[in-house]
């Protein structure tokens, strides 16, 4: 088979340095991407990809996964585990290079110079044993959503604490429903048991001074004091300033709620932030984000580290076209595309200070506050058994959230748990 090889470059940015087309003479190639449904990224995708499909000749086609990462990571693994040689590329969260490595392409030659243009960090978290797994397109921190005419009308300041949230949202919720807002509630959340619970708790228990579950060296520090406080604080919300259902919350029922006017306060991530302010938004214009509060006393806000890749199966029939989709993806092109159209962070530095970006995405910048005091999700120290580490400690909050059980004996459970499940 024999290959016409170009380099090209997108007009208006920076060339992408080693970025290289593969053309195969027995027509164009179909590739195959996966990734989560949420938000507006599905209608999208279209409109991202069509400047590489059209220099390349190659289709792509998306395959939209569940919007809860658990189960993406679940299909992905069995997928994998297979060999399954249909898809091409793999959207993948953060957390999951050392848990796939195995199965991915090492982009570290394909990607070039491009890798010195992101956030090292980022670049760090996908390197598994000298191999650049997959490749960043979008990073993410949560922050705090507020309604700033609701605060203006009651004179409130956007609290700084989990206490001061707790009080706030219930005296706004109590003075708008005695006034006929009947729906409106206090603070919306991501309450379900999935990963996007290990993400809210470990922040409630981190901004209290309580540890990030298991620490950098090992160390397993979950069942403390502060931790315990922690969730005895948010086990009050369900049913007072957070609906009952917010036990079945994703990111996207927590949206609906805010985005229709009938929430105060709402812990999402930035992707909310531009739909929020759409045409068809009760909210266009009358809220604002700030750092997620602390808590107990602390001082330092924690925000979980999200942000989402690229990466290529080692089992894709279309290996070359793969590669170069994953590298146009981790491009300035597409991250400018991201972040104009979805809200997105950038995990290319320069695109910060992007002029156009400021203008039509002013909170972009401003999210670097948030971005600096963002937290790592304990992946690195326990490696493949990530998976299995944040579903015990999720479905431990969540039967404190429901009320089955006490924080403190829950917590001194799921140490025990840990401990049996990481000597093993």
């Amino acid at each position: 088979m024999s290959h016409k090889i170009r380099k090209f470059t997108l007009k208006g940015t920076v060339p992408v340095a080693a970025l290289l087309i593969a053309t195969t003479t027995l027509g164009a190639a179909d590739i195959t991407y996966v990734s989560g449904a949420t938000g507006a990224a599905v209608e999208n995708f279209a409109t991202l990809v069509a400047p590489w499909e059209e220099l390349t000749g190659h289709t792509v086609t998306l395959v939209p996964m569940p919007s809860s990462t658990t189960d993406q990571f679940g299909q992905y693994r069995l997928w994998l585990a297979a060999g399954n040689g249909d898809v091409d590329l793999y959207q993948t969260d953060v957390i999951w290079a050392p848990q796939l490595a195995d199965h991915f392409v090492d982009l570290s030659q394909a990607a070039g110079d491009l890798v010195k243009r992101h956030f090292p960090s980022i670049i760090e978290s996908q390197t598994v044993d000298g191999h650049l797994v997959a490749l960043p397109i979008y990073t993410d921190a949560p922050a705090l959503y507020y309604r700033r005419d609701l605060l203006e009308k009651y004179g409130a300041a956007v609290p700084t604490t989990w206490e001061d949230l707790t009080t706030t949202a219930q005296m706004i919720q109590d003075a708008e429903r005695a006034d006929g807002q009947s729906d409106l509630w206090g603070f919306v959340w991501q309450g379900n048991a999935y990963e996007g619970l290990t993400c809210n708790a470990l922040e409630w228990v981190k901004s209290s001074g309580g540890g990030q579950i298991i620490e950098a060296d090992g160390t397993i520090s979950i069942n403390n004091p502060a931790a315990v406080a922690a969730l005895d604080l948010a086990a009050q919300w369900p049913g007072t300033i957070s609906p009952e259902g917010v036990l079945a919350y994703q990111e996207e029922e927590a949206r609906g709620v805010w985005q229709t006017g009938n929430a105060v306060f709402m812990r999402n991530w930035p992707y909310a932030y531009g739909l929020g302010n759409g045409a068809d938004s009760a909210v266009k214009g009358l809220f604002g984000v700030a750092p997620l509060p602390t808590g107990q006393g602390h001082d330092m806000s924690a925000a979980t580290l999200g942000g989402w890749n690229v990466a290529v199966s080692k089992y894709s029939k279309h290996q070359d076209a793969a590669i170069s989709l994953a590298v146009y993806l981790a491009s300035e092109e597409a991250q400018k595309n991201r972040a104009l159209n979805e809200t997105s962070l950038p995990t290319i530095m320069s695109l910060y200070e992007d002029a156009e970006i400021a203008e039509r995405q002013p909170i972009i910048p401003l999210w670097k506050d948030v971005f600096l005091q963002a937290v790592p999700r304990p992946s690195a120290p326990v490696r493949q058994d990530y998976n299995e580490v944040s579903t015990l400690f999720f479905s431990a909050v969540h039967s404190v959230l429901s009320g089955d059980e006490d924080a403190a004996n829950a917590l001194a459970e799921l140490e025990l748990d840990l401990e049996d499940m990481l000597e093993d």
